[in-house]
């Protein structure tokens, strides 16, 4: 490399720890532990999840879609790996169970798991362990300050992966279980992808910079909703919409607590200055956001 080290200070440029083998791989000058660099730059089979083995000749071989890219093993072309009949993407069997339930079910079901959006009573849950809950069977009668006729069912959840199942409490208004979703989604990814044990603020401040975009989204399209619309009904009810959005936004942004508040601010920070992808990079390496 044309430079001396110190045997402390000569590092991987990926884990910032100290190389000690007699191996290892360089890039761009600087020096990485030869597992770091394969999990930096060796491709992935988007299907399996494992490194794309190479071929006879020793050379990376992997098959890709010609519009999604997906990059997968060769032998995923002959041994029966299902395609989606709509996008033609090789399909990964990794399915989550959403369920509606009760308060009761809900706060039955949390001990040990990572609770959701709302820090002070649990709305939103991902469960990662084999259970037996309560969900709605029947939609209730909604009348005055009375729910009736509402008819819950065991539904007994079975693990066949990091994630049995998203619980989200039953009769929320619609975006606050959109935004509990799309938080809950984020773990369930986070945890399908392999991630390492991350810490309270990194994964659920990731977590809320999802549901922050997700209620960005439906901002915006509540916004071409009431300008299409002009004065009709729908166009009046987008704009509720709006203003209740504006709310939930403003909620997750000025949070003062330092797992959701700060973990959200950090995040979205790293997000708007780098992009969602290199951010989840970062995490899945060094388990922070980077600065």
């Amino acid at each position: 490399m044309g430079v001396f080290w110190h045997p402390e200070c000569f590092r991987c440029h990926a884990c910032d720890l100290p190389i000690s083998d007699y191996e290892f791989s360089i890039n761009d000058n600087r020096p990485f532990h030869k597992s770091c660099y394969k999990d930096l730059h060796h491709p992935k089979c988007e299907v399996c999840k494992n490194f794309i083995p190479t071929n006879a000749v020793g050379l990376i071989e992997y098959r890709a879609h010609p519009f999604w890219k997906q990059k997968y093993c060769p032998s995923h072309e002959h041994d029966e790996t299902p395609r989606c009949c709509s996008c033609e993407r090789m399909e990964v069997e990794q399915q989550v169970t959403v369920l509606l339930v009760e308060r009761q079910a809900l706060n039955e079901s949390t001990e040990g798991e990572e609770t959701g959006h709302n820090h002070q009573a649990t709305i939103g849950l991902c469960l990662s362990e084999e259970q037996t809950v309560n969900t709605i069977l029947r939609r209730p009668k909604i009348g005055g300050y009375r729910i009736t006729d509402m008819s819950p069912e065991p539904y007994t959840l079975v693990r066949k992966c990091e994630v049995t199942a998203i619980l989200i409490l039953y009769g929320l208004p619609r975006l606050l279980t959109g935004l509990i979703l799309a938080h809950e989604m984020m773990h369930a990814w986070l945890r399908l992808k392999g991630y390492p044990n991350l810490s309270p603020k990194v994964e659920r401040g990731i977590c809320h910079v999802l549901a922050h975009l997700w209620l960005d989204s439906e901002i915006n399209a509540a916004s071409a909703t009431s300008s299409s619309s002009g004065s009709s009904k729908k166009g009046k009810k987008s704009e509720f919409e709006k203003k209740l959005c504006e709310w939930l936004i403003q909620r997750i942004e000025s949070d003062t607590s330092a797992v959701y508040g700060d973990g959200f601010r950090e995040g979205n920070k790293a997000v708007l200055k780098y992009g969602l992808r290199r951010t989840l990079d970062h995490i899945r390496l060094k388990g922070s956001f980077p600065c």
